[in-house]
C-alpha cells in the first residue's frame, strides 16, 4: 500500500488517525506568544543533570535522550532509566524510536502511566547505524508509510497528550523530502514538528540546509522548530527572522555554552549580546556538573571517568581548550579536574595580566 492508499483508508476509518483534533495551544502552551527554546535530545548528554542545568540558563522545552520503544515494550528496567525526571524540568517530553506501530503505541502508553510527560516525542532523524539498521530513526524517511502508520498508530493511542516529532531533510541529497513528510505527519495528528536541517548521508558534517527547513515551516499549519548549527544568540535570531520557524532547538552549542539559551532570549527581547560568564563561572559550572555525576553515580572514579567526554565538550568555550582535552582524557577524581580548574584560571589570569602590561608599555 502507497501512502495516497493509506490516507484514503485512514479518511475512510471509523477511527481515523487524522482526527484526532488537538488544540495547539492548550496542548503545546509554550508556542502562545513564545518563542521557545528546546534542548536538543543528544544519547548519552541529555540526562537529568545536564537538562537541570540548562534550565538554569533558560531553556524552555526539554526532551529525554532518546528510548527505544522496544525496550519499554519488553518492560528492560535499564530503559526505563532514562525517562526518570524531576517536576522542575516540565514541560519534558519523551522521545522514542521504534519501527513497530503496536510496539511504539504500546511503549508510549506505558510511558505515560509511568512519568506522564507533557508530550511524546518521535524520533524520526537518528542517523546512527544501529538504529537505522533496525529501521529506526532517519530510516523511515525512506518509507513514509511506515513513518505514517507509526505516528498515527501512536497519536491515537496517547490522546489527547500531543505527539510531536523529529525529522531532518531527507536520506540523501538525491532524496530531500522534508516538506512532504511534514505534511504527512500533519495529516496523522502530529502537532509539531522539529527539523534537523541536514541527510541522514550528511550524519553531522556539512552545512545546515535552512532553506529547506524554511520550506517545511512555509508549509504546514503546525509549529516547525528548526535545529542544525544554532552556534550564538545571534544566529538563533537570524534564523526566526529569516525563517517561519515557530521556535529553536539548540544541541552541540549547548554542550560547550548552556547559558547560550540565556544569550539566546536576551538577544531575542533587546538585539543586545550579553556578556558569557567569567572564566571563574564557568569552571564552577563544570565542578558542579562533576559534584552531581559523583552524587548521581554513588562512586567517584566511574562518575569521573564517565564525564570525560562531556568535559572536553565544556573546554570549547575555554581558553587552552586542547591542553584541557589532553588532560580531561585521564581524569578520574574531583581532585584532578579542581587542579585543572586551578591551574586554567592561573594562567588565564597571569596571560591577561602580561598583555595589559603590554598594552601599557605600547602606550606609554
Amino acid at each position: 500500500m502507497n501512502w495516497k492508499a493509506f490516507k484514503m483508508k485512514s479518511q475512510a476509518s471509523s477511527k481515523p488517525p487524522c482526527t484526532v483534533e488537538i488544540d495547539m495551544l492548550s496542548a503545546l502552551p509554550w508556542f502562545s506568544n513564545r518563542f521557545p527554546l528546546y534542548l536538543a535530545p543528544m544519547a548519552g548528554v541529555s540526562d537529568k543533570i545536564f537538562r537541570q542545568l540548562c534550565k538554569e540558563y533558560g531553556v524552555d522545552v526539554l526532551t529525554t535522550e532518546f528510548v527505544s520503544a522496544e525496550g519499554i515494550f519488553r518492560r528492560n528496567e535499564r530503559t526505563r532509566e532514562y525517562l526518570d525526571f524531576d517536576e522542575i524540568e516540565r514541560p519534558i517530553g519523551v522521545q522514542l524510536f521504534g519501527a513497530d506501530p503496536e510496539h511504539m503505541a504500546e511503549a508510549a502508553r506505558q510511558v505515560i502511566d509511568w512519568v506522564r510527560p507533557d508530550f511524546i516525542d518521535l524520533n524520526f532523524g537518528c542517523p546512527v547505524n544501529k538504529v537505522v539498521a533496525k529501521n529506526g530513526g532517519s530510516a523511515l524517511l525512506k518509507d513514509c508509510l511506515t513513518l505514517a502508520t507509526v505516528a498515527a498508530a501512536v497519536v491515537r493511542a496517547v490522546a489527547p497528550l500531543p505527539v510531536t516529532a523529529k525529522i531532518r531533510i531527507g536520506w540523501d541529497a538525491d532524496s530531500i523530502n522534508a516538506p512532504r513528510v511534514a505534511r504527512i505527519l500533519l495529516d496523522v495528528g502530529i502537532a509539531a514538528i522539529t527539523v534537523h536541517g541536514r541527510t541522514r548521508a550528511q550524519s553531522y558534517a556539512g552545512a545546515a540546509d535552512w532553506e529547506v527547513i524554511a520550506e517545511v515551516a512555509g508549509s504546514v499549519p503546525i509549529p516547525v522548530i528548526g535545529n542544525g548549527d544554532l552556534a550564538s544568540a545571534a544566529e538563533v535570531a537570524k534564523r526566526r527572522r529569516e525563517t517561519r520557524i515557530a521556535g529553536a532547538m539548540i544541541g552541540r552549542a549547548a554542550m560547550s555554552a548552556p547559558w547560550i539559551f540565556k544569550q539566546s532570549k536576551q538577544y531575542l527581547a533587546t538585539g543586545k549580546i550579553t556578556t558569557p560568564p567569567s572564566l571563574f563561572e564557568r569552571w564552577d559550572l563544570v565542578l558542579r556538573h562533576c559534584q552531581l555525576a559523583v552524587r548521581d553515580w554513588g562512586t567517584e572514579e566511574a562518575a569521573i571517568r564517565s564525564m570525560r567526554a562531556r568535559l572536553m565538550a565544556y573546554s570549547r568555550a575555554m581558553p587552552d581548550a586542547k591542553q584541557l582535552r589532553q588532560k580531561f582524557s585521564h581524569v578520574s577524581t574531583l581532585a584532578e579536574v579542581e587542579k585543572i580548574a586551578e591551574e586554567n584560571i592561573f594562567n588565564s589570569d597571569n596571560r591577561t595580566s602580561d598583555e595589559h602590561e603590554a598594552v601599557a608599555l605600547v602606550t606609554s
